[in-house]
């Protein structure tokens, strides 16, 4: 009869591989939270598609860390508001991999300006490749994610999405879509055994360009700290494995309980 240590190690390792031989597709992975997906699900076992629009050099910098580190994984520039460009992503990765199991929805725009000075190509363009994308990418990988059994979908949210700040109206209304997609999708998919859930992180330490958004600087999370991309790239990972399986339709945060406050 195996010990209590012997079964916790082995569950442990369990835990470590959850998601071995599974294939994850991770959207505007090339840096930030997306980058820290990626990875952490190639730590879990699983093959990694890492997605950028243009950010060639970094994807390919992201898949040559999980590959050093023993992993599988390639990087494919698509623009997830294009249906040709969706279409050839998942074709890639079906054709390398053989599979898709999981999708991860991140890919979006940073964006702020006052809402009588914003342009109607400005809202678009924040709608495109928040919105437009989840959906593009989530229909092109329908067929796939059916097949394995194992489906899963994660779509990366936002807190003012929930909270509304100055100066994001398409931003607040991209990612307030992305919620009300997931709790669709739970119901469309369900008789797939297709999981889909939205992890919508707080304030997270992240690389930008400018100054910190006004919605950050006056806010205090009950821990006391900024979250990591490691933070939220947990819960995608466990929501992309066989722990989660009875876990669909779900607005997870992950912001220290920021939204409390």
């Amino acid at each position: 009869m195996k010990g209590p240590a012997v079964l916790l190690r082995e569950n442990a390792g369990a835990m470590e591989a959850e998601l071995e031989g599974a294939v994850v597709l991770v959207t505007g992975a090339a840096r930030n939270i997306g980058r820290e997906i990626a990875l952490t699900c190639a730590r879990a076992g699983a093959a990694v598609v890492v997605n950028a629009k243009s950010s060639a050099a970094e994807a390919e910098a992201v898949a040559a860390e999980i590959i050093a580190g023993g992993g599988r994984a390639i990087a494919v520039l698509a623009d997830v508001g294009d249906p040709a460009d969706v279409a050839r992503l998942v074709d890639a990765t079906v054709a390398r991999f053989g599979r898709l199991d999981v999708l991860v929805n991140n890919a979006a725009l940073r964006d702020e300006a006052p809402f009588a000075e914003m342009t109607l190509a400005r809202w678009h363009a924040v709608l495109r490749s928040v919105l437009d994308g989840a959906f593009l990418c989530s229909q092109a990988a329908l067929p796939h994610l059916r097949a394995g059994g194992r489906g899963a979908i994660v779509n990366i949210g936002g807190l003012t999405a929930h909270t509304g700040a100055r100066n994001r109206a398409h931003v607040i209304a991209a990612k307030a879509g992305l919620a009300g997609l997931t709790r669709a999708l739970a119901h469309d998919l369900s008789g797939d055994a297709i999981t889909v859930n939205c992890v919508v992180p707080g304030l997270i330490r992240t690389e930008r360009a400018g100054a910190e958004p006004s919605h950050r600087a006056d806010r205090v999370t009950l821990t006391g700290r900024h979250g990591e991309p490691s933070d939220v790239a947990s819960a995608v990972r466990w929501l992309a494995g066989p722990g989660a399986r009875y876990i669909t339709g779900q607005t997870i945060h992950v912001n220290g309980g920021i939204y409390l406050g």
